[in-house]
C-alpha cells in the first residue's frame, strides 16, 4: 500500500479546473465590468429624475455587473457548473420593489453588461453601453414631456362649482374631470381635475382658495410619483 504524498494532492481535479481557464482574460474581464458599471454608475446619476435618489442602489448597479460578470466567466469553463449554477440561481428570489420604471431598465442594462463581460465580447459591451448612455441622456435630459397636473378642490358650497370651472378653464388648455365626491360626514364635498396649464404659474390656486366655501385646493404633479 502506497502512501499519498503532496504533490499526489495537487494532481487532483481542482488543479485542472484551475488552469482550465485564462488568469489574464478573467481580470480584463472584471476591469472591464467595473468600468462599464462606473459609467452605469455616472448615466444614472445624470438622468435620475425621481422623487428621492438612492446612492446605494446606484452602487449595487456596479457590484451586479461584476458579478455578473464573474459568474459567466466562471460558468463558461464548465459545463457541469453552468447547469448547477443555473439551478442554484433559480430559487434566488428579490422582494425589493422596483418603482420607478427606469431602475428596471438600469438592472437589466447592468446583467446584460456583465454577461457580456464575462463572455469576453469586449468591444461589443464597450460600444452598447456607450450608444445606450447617448440615448438616456438625450431622452432624459433633453427632450422634456409635459406632465399634467391634478387639481384636488374641497368645498361645502355647491354654488362653487360654476365658478371654478371658469377658472379651471381660463388657466389651462385642456381638463377633464376625474373624480368628484360628496361626503356629508367628511364635512364637505371634493372634486379632482387633470389639467394641462397654458403657462407654469400657480397663482389661480390662491384665486381658488380665496373663494367663498372652499376648504383648500391642492396641485399635484405626476411624473411616476406624486409630487406635491
Amino acid at each position: 500500500m502506497g502512501t499519498i504524498t503532496f504533490q499526489d494532492i495537487l494532481k487532483s481535479s481542482f488543479l485542472e479546473k484551475t488552469t482550465s481557464f485564462s488568469i489574464i482574460d478573467s481580470l480584463i474581464g472584471i476591469v472591464v465590468a467595473f468600468a462599464v458599471g462606473l459609467f452605469i454608475y455616472v448615466i444614472y446619476k445624470k438622468t435620475f429624475a425621481g422623487v428621492m435618489y438612492s446612492h446605494s442602489f446606484n452602487i449595487s448597479l456596479i457590484v451586479m455587473t461584476m458579478a455578473t460578470a464573474l459568474i459567466i466567466i466562471g460558468i463558461s469553463t464548465n459545463i457541469v457548473l453552468s447547469l448547477g449554477m443555473v439551478g442554484a440561481l433559480s430559487i434566488v428570489r428579490f422582494r425589493t420593489p422596483i418603482k420607478d420604471p427606469m431602475d428596471l431598465v438600469y438592472i437589466f442594462w447592468s446583467v446584460a453588461s456583465g454577461i457580456l463581460c464575462g463572455a469576453g465580447l469586449i468591444p461589443l459591451v464597450i460600444i452598447g453601453s456607450i450608444l445606450i448612455g447617448i440615448v438616456l441622456l438625450f431622452f432624459v435630459n433633453r427632450l422634456t414631456v409635459e406632465n399634467p397636473y391634478l387639481l384636488v378642490v374641497k368645498y361645502t358650497d355647491a354654488a362653487v362649482e360654476g365658478t371654478l370651472e371658469q377658472i379651471v378653464s381660463t388657466v389651462s388648455r385642456k381638463h377633464t374631470v376625474k373624480s368628484k365626491s360628496n361626503s356629508p360626514y367628511a364635512g364637505g364635498m371634493e372634486i379632482t381635475y387633470e389639467l394641462r396649464l397654458k403657462e407654469n404659474s400657480t397663482e389661480f390656486i390662491n384665486k381658488i382658495t380665496g373663494m367663498n366655501g372652499v376648504n383648500s385646493a391642492i396641485m399635484l404633479s405626476y411624473d411616476g410619483n406624486f409630487t406635491a
